[in-house]
């Protein structure tokens, strides 16, 4: 059985958001995914709704919609979420307790067997290591608390690359998909202003698919990494996103 598995950093509604979402949608119907995993969903804006509706308008692809928002002030602002073909056993969420962060997991069905599919944004590249350490312990013990399926699928933009201690425990447990670079695309503003003007474009990775559990990673690539053609500085999104398909094996 096989499936395919796609993340992106939205970066909320910033940068043009109006015109790099007919790309995000262009792009997403090219890798058609079975399940799409999002970071900085805009709340006021609705953004991964408005995805989920335009995949199913423009292109006949039917998605259900799982939506976390961050907690407290910044639940009216932005959230993490996951549109899914599969069928939806349950959801849950967990409240890192660190800077109104959290993550959310949604259990999926293939065939007659289950796998967990965990949504998840962690502490800033320039924040503080010790910070994105404590967040990825606790989606690992999250993740182990939920041991009743074998096969775990994590998604989202880590901020770390694999050098960094936070990320280095999470390929201790499971296994990223790829690695090759995600931060940051030339994506700018109407002033040509970039995300972090402080990071070299496209230099190292910090967004994954890690998968665990009798998964095989049958291909994986770096997507959402296409300018438009006659803007250069118009991008989907200021990160790339991945793409991964993924063999459950028999048993």
């Amino acid at each position: 059985m096989r499936l395919r598995v796609a993340t992106l950093n939205l970066e909320q509604d910033h940068k043009r958001w109006e015109h790099r979402r007919e790309l995000i949608v262009e792009q997403l119907a090219a890798i058609d995914p079975d399940l799409f995993a999002m970071n900085e969903v805009c709340v006021p804006l609705q953004t991964a709704r408005w995805i989920q509706h335009a995949m199913q308008e423009r292109h006949g692809r039917g998605y259900a919609l799982v939506q976390q928002t961050r907690v407290n002030g910044l639940s009216a602002v932005e959230g993490e979420a996951l549109l899914t073909r599969l069928p939806i056993v349950e959801t849950g969420n967990l409240d890192y307790r660190t800077l109104d962060m959290v993550a959310l997991v949604a259990r999926v069905k293939i065939g007659e067997r289950g796998v967990d599919i965990y949504v998840t944004h962690q502490y800033r590249s320039r924040g503080d290591e010790s910070l994105r350490l404590f967040q990825a312990q606790r989606l690992l013990a999250w993740i182990d608390n939920r041991d009743d399926v074998a096969s775990r699928i994590v998604c989202g933009d880590f901020n770390a690359s694999l050098d960094k201690p936070s990320a280095a425990l999470m390929a201790t447990r499971l296994r990223p998909t790829q690695t090759a670079p995600t931060a940051f695309t030339p994506l700018a503003d109407s002033a040509g202003n970039v995300s972090h003007p402080y990071w070299p474009r496209m230099d190292r990775c910090i967004d994954y698919i890690w998968v665990g559990g009798p998964l095989e990673v049958v291909a994986s690539e770096v997507c959402f990494n296409k300018g438009a053609a006659a803007d250069p500085s118009l991008y989907p999104s200021d990160h790339a996103g991945v793409w991964a398909d993924l063999r459950l094996a028999a048993g």
